[in-house]
């Protein structure tokens, strides 16, 4: 249960602080980015599916931010957790790194194909209707994102409480980070991204106008998304505990009954979001017991812990894009089952 809740606020944490980065960029650059994004719906799924590619889970959690914020499609999230392996990606670039690029490459193409035909099914849907919160504010007059240090001297002088309270738990994460506390695991990818992350957000909170930080920061981040991403992700975390750790399922056992109700059984594992058990069918294949259509399977349908933070904003596009995720995975692992691989 430690682990979990490490895990909780690795999670929490990395969407919180990539939340409040989204807000700074976006309100210094007056929507600009947001823009060319909506503009060019390939540029976002190729970026999405690039963010997806990152071992880990970051990426995505980072791709699910921006959907909240109403900067990218339903289909370029489709296309990132399509993409990505999360953390198995580490341990087939470990075990079988020849395949395990194979695997990522044709999950990269996968998830642009499938994120635009996503959005192309949906389109006579408004593009707002999809997404979980009303957007990023642009102001007319960009307010307090400018560094002028007599103005952040008063503001410390007279601080608030928002600030106070953000800046406080932000450096309690980053002492987190820096201790190994909750990334105990050596200085890895994910514990630099947190580290790098959680400073440039603790700069944000040190330095932006009391405007800025109640309006955008507090009200709108905090107050609105980080409550329930906290309770959703440690809610999913814990029932994946209890139900793989304590009834100990032997889903390696069920290669015996054939490897087309193995590669059903690996699609419908996929569905769950964790990246423990999908361990097991890269241990499988990477000892010969099953073929690369059923690793390719997962792989596709899985995405690790990357839509823990989907069940925080929207259930209804959690099960939307773990339902597109299991019928790609499935079509194309038993295509390539049929042929023989």
């Amino acid at each position: 249960m430690i682990d979990v809740i490490r895990e909780t606020i690795v999670i929490t944490g990395f969407v919180f602080v990539m939340m409040l980065v989204i807000e700074y960029v976006n309100v210094v650059t007056s929507g600009a980015w947001q823009s060319v994004l909506a503009r060019n719906r390939w540029v976002q799924y190729v970026l999405a599916a690039g963010l997806g590619l990152i071992p880990g889970c970051l990426g995505n959690f980072a791709v699910v931010a921006m959907y909240s914020h109403r900067i990218l499609s339903l289909g370029a999230v489709v296309a990132a957790m399509i993409a990505t392996s999360g953390d198995e990606e580490f341990v087939m670039l470990a075990l079988v790194p020849r395949q395990a690029l194979l695997i990522f490459g044709i999950c990269f193409a996968l998830g642009v194909l499938a994120g635009a035909a996503t959005d192309a099914i949906a389109r006579r849907r408004s593009a707002a209707d999809a997404f979980c919160c009303d957007g990023l504010e642009v102001h007319e007059r960009v307010e307090g994102t400018a560094l002028d240090l007599a103005q952040i001297k008063r503001q410390w002088r007279d601080c608030t409480a928002a600030r106070g309270v953000l800046a406080v738990s932000l450096v309690l994460l980053f002492a987190l980070v820096i201790s190994g506390e909750i990334e105990p695991a050596g200085w890895n990818s994910v514990r630099v991204m947190l580290l790098v992350a959680s400073a440039i957000a603790l700069f944000i909170v040190a330095t932006v106008s009391d405007h800025f930080l109640d309006e955008h920061l507090w009200r709108h981040v905090a107050k609105r998304h980080l409550p329930g991403i906290f309770l959703w992700t440690l809610g999913a975390l814990v029932a994946m505990y209890l139900l793989f750790e304590r009834s100990h399922l032997d889903v390696a056992g069920a290669v015996e009954r054939g490897r087309w109700i193995v590669l059903v059984l690996a699609c419908l594992i996929g569905l769950i979001p964790e990246s423990g058990p999908h361990l097991v069918f890269v241990t499988l294949f990477a000892r010969g017991a099953i073929p690369l259509s059923i690793l390719l399977a997962s792989s596709i349908v899985q995405d690790g812990h990357g839509m823990l933070p989907m069940l925080a904003q929207s259930r209804r596009t959690f099960i939307v894009v773990k339902s597109i995720n299991f019928v790609v995975g499935l079509a194309v692992g038993a295509a390539v089952l049929a042929i023989g691989f």
